[in-house]
């Protein structure tokens, strides 16, 4: 996912606290994030400065607000934990850590109770090279000739 799907797809689903969000969609929305606030602070400072009052960054903070907790959220679903779990951020130092561990950690492979893989299809154990043919199941074991005992039936088989 490159930057402008990623903050398309945060801006689109700004109310969707259900699903999985990918690394890269997170952190490249914090990435958008972080540069819509320095824009609007520095155009904040410049229209300040000249009619001594502007609301520009606190108006994208509160615009962006939304979409950013919606995409958190999603992001800790992708790590298989509930989205309740973006409280512990309220705990000074350790819960900030915390979510940032999580947040960067890689999602959980396959379908999780939050749903599918957002990385696409689900391939348990190593992918096979290209030509790689999968060995013959092995047949069936040939039945006894008719009027032998089965094998460990017999008194020096035991």
């Amino acid at each position: 996912m490159n930057f402008m799907d990623a903050v398309k797809s945060c801006l689109n689903k700004y109310v969707d606290f259900t699903g999985r969000a990918r690394r890269s969609e997170f952190w490249f929305f914090v990435l958008f994030n972080l540069c819509a606030q320095i824009a609007a602070s520095i155009v904040d400072a410049i229209i300040a400065s000249v009619i001594g009052f502007s609301a520009l960054a606190m108006l994208v903070s509160l615009a962006l607000l939304l979409p950013g907790l919606a995409v958190s959220i999603r992001r800790l679903h992708d790590t298989d934990r509930s989205g309740w779990w973006i409280l512990i951020g309220l705990i000074p130092i350790i819960g900030i850590i915390m979510l940032i561990i999580w947040y960067v950690s890689p999602g959980t492979p396959g379908p999780n109770r939050f749903g599918a893989d957002p990385k696409g299809g689900f391939a348990p154990g190593p992918v096979p090279a290209a030509g790689y043919v999968p060995p013959a199941a092995p047949s069936a074991p040939t039945p006894p000739a008719a009027g032998a005992a089965p094998k460990g039936t017999r008194p020096w088989e035991r």
